[in-house]
């Protein structure tokens, strides 16, 4: 603010003028980022307006100026909002009481037009009505406007023709929010106007027209017009709110999602790393196979036997899974059997039960009857006739409760036992799909890997042929098997402690075999010690992870035995480990042409296999135990039911039989 009043001094210094004394007390106090510039009831001279007007454009060190009830000339008030047409930081501007004309109406258009600053403009008592071309002029820049919000035309002599023109500016206006026209003269044409306006217009929050002769209907529609526009504009606000909510929330998905994603780098790069080391291991591992094979063709023939060995007791599992497939047909054809047997008892007991009911009816309309020829035979027994008939009537209502209870208990009873058979059904259907899925799926892999076993025997008699032939392919194919055989060891440490005492016993038969084969050749003698070592090594840490794997398997089992509902997670984890094993069958015929521990190891995965599918089948047999055992209940439930129906019906049956037969009449006067 110091700044302004010395260049303020410095442009009257320059202009031969003084400097107003109460201008410059005004700019001596303090301002800030709000500040305002008041000089109301200030006779402000031509030159003052003048170096004001050349200050104000740009950025002033004020958010407000107030002017009213300044006496400014036509040219002082041009000049002074010729300077706000540029300028930037005022926010409010206070003409009141400077009685404008022409010029400055006209003025006033222009820094409608220009400035992008002003939000709030008070001309009260200005009568700048009494200038229809100036007041045009200034409603087609209040029309081009779009940062003004609040205008203040209190006392103007504004006629139905200026609210007119008015009313076409605010059609176009699109940011003011607050009119004030009180004392005028707008009339009804005006008024009707305005309203008009108010149709397109939706921005204008507040509009005061009293003082200015408006009908009161004109008036209330108005003030409709203005809050329709005000819940307008809340639910655009609430809306923007809600958008902008929406938009955080998305920056924060894509920040998690990224996030999410670096992770997933992260773990596939380790994973990379942990596939490269694996590769290496295996590499390695396939050079001491490579030269493993030089001293398995010795031992051909016996791979064949034993390959036909494997072969026939594929065929074996293969007629036991046939076996198995045909027994859980004959299951589901006797359960169903059962389920109709159910069925028909059911509905045989409804029908009984409403040929009870047609007879207890007909039997309560003989007793009726018999009722009315008694009161008339007997007057002196009216009384007591007409209580016995109350009783009737409630005893008939009693048997209607009895019979919609009963109605009502067989329908739930039937509810009951068509979800049980749903129940049943679904569960049957399930095991069928899934016993057809896995038996395809055996049977596919199982011709695929006869057709590769034949493939390798083709080869393997070509291999005869040229040892050198014999080894390219090995090494292509102990290649290409490198990955499978580190999938091999990882599911081979989910073997028993069976299957490793066997593992065990192959290494020792096979050590006997190298010490056999020491005499002929000292460096195969080496080599096979070398081999026995790694495999005592592979033995070891094979145990340490079946230990592991057991632990392991046995907290998996106390969790199924804790969780009923995780059944069907257990026949999605056997058909995996059915995959898995015969996958591991798959690998095992590949390597076959050189590696005599895989084909043991599919004989044990083969025994698994079984061992699987008969467990599968016991618990498949458990669940049917437990769905008759349900079946049982619900049944002695229906029987109980029926036996209580029958009883309360001969209850009943015995009260209306007493009552129809009547006491003496001496018991019914003592008693009453």
């Amino acid at each position: 603010m110091e700044q302004f009043r010395r260049e303020y001094a410095r442009l009257c210094a320059a202009a031969g003028a003084t400097p107003q004394e109460a201008v410059l007390r005004r700019l001596r106090e303090p301002g800030g980022a709000r500040a305002r510039l008041d000089l109301t009831a200030q006779s402000l001279s031509l030159q003052t307006c003048g170096a004001l007007g050349r200050l104000l454009p740009g950025a002033a060190p004020f958010a407000a100026l107030a002017l009213g009830d300044c006496g400014l000339s036509e040219e002082g008030v041009k000049l002074l909002l010729h300077g706000l047409c540029s300028n930037t930081t005022v926010k409010s501007l206070d003409l009141k009481g400077n009685n404008l004309r022409t010029v400055g109406a006209e003025a006033l258009g222009k820094l409608l037009r220009q400035n992008k600053s002003i939000q709030s403009l008070t001309l009260e008592w200005n009568s700048l009505g009494m200038w229809e071309e100036g007041f045009s002029f200034f409603c087609q820049g209040l029309g081009a406007n779009n940062f003004l919000q609040r205008l203040d035309l209190r006392n103007n002599q504004i006629n139905h023709q200026g609210a007119g023109e008015l009313a076409v500016a605010l059609t176009q206006n699109a940011s003011l929010q607050e009119l004030d026209l009180r004392w005028n003269n707008i009339g009804l044409l005006g008024g009707r106007a305005l309203l008009n306006c108010l149709h397109r217009n939706k921005t204008l929050k507040r509009l005061e027209l009293a003082g200015n002769n408006v009908p009161g209907d004109i008036l209330k529609a108005v003030e409709q017009a203005l809050d329709h526009n005000q819940d307008r504009e809340a639910i655009l606000s609430e809306a923007q709110n809600q958008v902008c909510i929406l938009n955080k929330e998305v920056l924060n998905l894509k920040d998690e999602k990224n996030k999410q994603f670096v992770d997933f780098m992260d773990t596939v790069d380790k994973q990379k790393e942990e596939k490269a080391k694996s590769e290496r291991m295996s590499a390695a591992r396939v050079s001491q196979l490579q030269e493993a094979l030089d001293e398995q063709h010795s031992i051909m023939n016996s791979l064949k036997a034993k390959l036909q060995m494997t072969e026939a007791a594929l065929a074996l599992s293969e007629q036991k899974v046939h076996n198995l497939g045909e027994l859980l047909n004959a299951m589901k054809q006797e359960q169903t059997s059962v389920a109709e047997c159910h069925f028909r008892e059911l509905r045989q007991q409804k029908q009984e039960s409403a040929d009870r009911e047609g007879k207890l009816l007909h039997d309560l309309s003989a007793a009726s009857e018999k009722n009315l020829l008694l009161r008339n035979q007997v007057d002196e027994l009216e009384r007591k006739c007409k209580v016995q008939q109350d009783q009737l009537f409630q005893v008939k209502q009693d048997l209607a409760n009895t019979t919609a209870e009963l109605k009502l208990r067989a329908v739930q009873a039937e509810e009951r036992l068509e979800m049980e058979k749903r129940r049943f059904k679904q569960s049957l259907e399930d095991m069928e799909s899934l016993r057809v899925k896995e038996v395809d799926h055996m049977t596919q892999h199982i011709e695929a890997s006869e057709r590769s076993m034949q493939d390798r025997i083709q080869r393997l008699e070509t291999i005869r042929i040229s040892l050198e032939e014999e080894l390219c392919q090995v090494k292509a194919a102990a290649l290409a098997e490198r990955g499978q055989a580190e999938e091999e060891l990882m599911k081979a440490r989910s073997q028993a402690r069976l299957e490793e005492q066997q593992r065990l016993e192959h290494l020792e038969e096979k050590l006997r075999l190298m010490t056999e084969s020491r005499d002929e050749a000292q460096n195969c003698c080496l080599k096979q010690k070398e081999m026995v070592a790694e495999a005592q090594a592979r033995a070891k840490q094979l145990s340490l992870h079946a230990d592991g794997l057991r632990r392991r398997l046995e907290e998996l089992q106390q969790d199924l035995n804790s969780k009923e509902e995780e059944k069907a997670t257990e026949v999605n984890k056997v058909k995996v480990e059915l995959q898995e094993q015969i996958g591991h069958l798959e690998a095992e015929r590949t390597v076959q042409d050189g590696l005599r521990e895989k084909i043991a190891a599919l004989e044990r995965q083969l025994k698994a296999l079984s061992n699987n599918h008969r467990e599968a089948l016991l618990d498949k047999e458990g669940e049917i135990s437990l769905l008759l055992e349900k079946l049982r209940m619900k049944e002695a439930e229906i029987t109980r039911v029926r036996e209580e129906e029958a009883q309360r019906a001969s209850f009943l049956q015995n009260a209306i039989m007493a009552y129809v037969q009547g006491p003496p009449f001496g018991t019914h006067s003592s008693r009453k």
